[in-house]
């Protein structure tokens, strides 16, 4: 099936395509996965560790080991909630907004590149097909949790 080879192609290049992509000389000193954290904190508001876990279906220890490179590296800043000192929360620096921008224009350019052509009725088809992949990995996401309890 056609669709299955490009979907099956897709999935094993993507990453390896978006980081030759968005790994410039600029950004270098950080990893794709890096630049995921850094778009997962985001530039609305501080965020806590948790959360970016969360956004990203890790742990807070594994998004802990990466926040310490980025944080070295002067990509992020960790401080304490003035409301609860034992939260920590997590807040991109100059250099880190800019690289998250870099990762945005990114995505823009891929999605334009995707949808350019399409009209309407066919961008509803595509956004109802990737909804429902998404929800096929969810569930196997969840099964995997359930097995693993």
């Amino acid at each position: 099936m056609a669709l299955n080879s490009v979907l099956v192609s897709l999935f094993n290049d993507i990453m390896h395509i978006e980081e030759k992509a968005i790994i410039t000389k600029e950004y270098d000193d950080i990893s794709n996965n890096d630049m995921h954290i850094i778009d997962a904190i985001g530039i609305a508001k501080p965020q806590m560790v948790s959360e970016v876990a969360r956004k990203m279906s890790v742990t807070q220890g594994t998004v802990n080991v990466a926040m310490n490179a980025l944080e070295r590296k002067g990509y992020i800043n960790r401080n304490r909630s003035e409301e609860d000192r034992r939260v920590v929360l997590v807040s991109l620096t100059e250099r880190g907004t800019k690289a998250y921008h870099h990762h945005r224009d990114f995505h823009k350019k891929m999605m334009r590149a995707i949808v350019h052509d399409l009209n309407d009725e066919e961008k509803k088809a595509l956004h109802h097909c990737l909804v429902h992949l998404e929800e096929f990995f969810r569930g196997i996401e969840e099964e995997k949790k359930t097995e693993n309890a």
